[in-house]
């Protein structure tokens, strides 16, 4: 997977932890058989950034952990773009854009009685399924999503 990372806080995000980032977001990629060419990005943001961000997009004025921006999600059908699967398979799939306040990484992990590590994979990967169509909208959902959330931080390592 094609993955950027970028680092908006105040304060410089260690490189242990876009190192983490990386890792699971491979793993995890791996263990849902993404296409090797998918691109995705995660910015490191802090709860001023995120609370603009959930105000704008999503009509809450709070900050919140993690806010997933799924390119799908904004798919014009009025405009469809049309090709062989043959061209199609040498596009890259861009799935969008995951933002996850380096604050609430800290807040929750300290509530939660776990490791920053541990809540900073969660988010990555609770925006990562996201990003390829899982929610927890409705009971069913929230089961698959979160019991695949919980198989791929296990798997890698990131046990609660």
């Amino acid at each position: 997977m094609d993955l950027e990372i970028y680092d908006q806080t105040t304060q410089h995000v260690a490189n242990e932890k876009v190192k983490l980032v990386e890792d699971v977001l491979q793993y995890a990629g791996r263990y849902i058989d993404l296409r090797d060419d998918t691109e995705m990005s995660v910015t490191f943001v802090n709860n001023d950034r995120i609370q603009k961000l959930n105000r704008e997009y999503r009509g809450v004025d709070r900050a919140t952990d993690v806010i997933s921006f799924a390119i799908e999600d904004n798919a014009d059908d009025d405009f469809p773009l049309v090709m062989d699967d043959e061209l199609a398979a040498e596009i890259p799939e861009n799935i969008g854009d995951i933002f996850v306040s380096v604050d609430k990484i800290a807040e929750q992990a300290k509530f939660l009685g776990h490791s920053n590590d541990r809540e900073l994979g969660f988010l990555v990967v609770h925006g990562f399924l996201h990003l390829n169509g899982y929610d927890h909208q409705t009971p069913e959902d929230e089961k698959e999503m979160f019991t695949l959330q919980r198989k791929i931080l296990d798997d890698y390592g990131l046990k609660r």
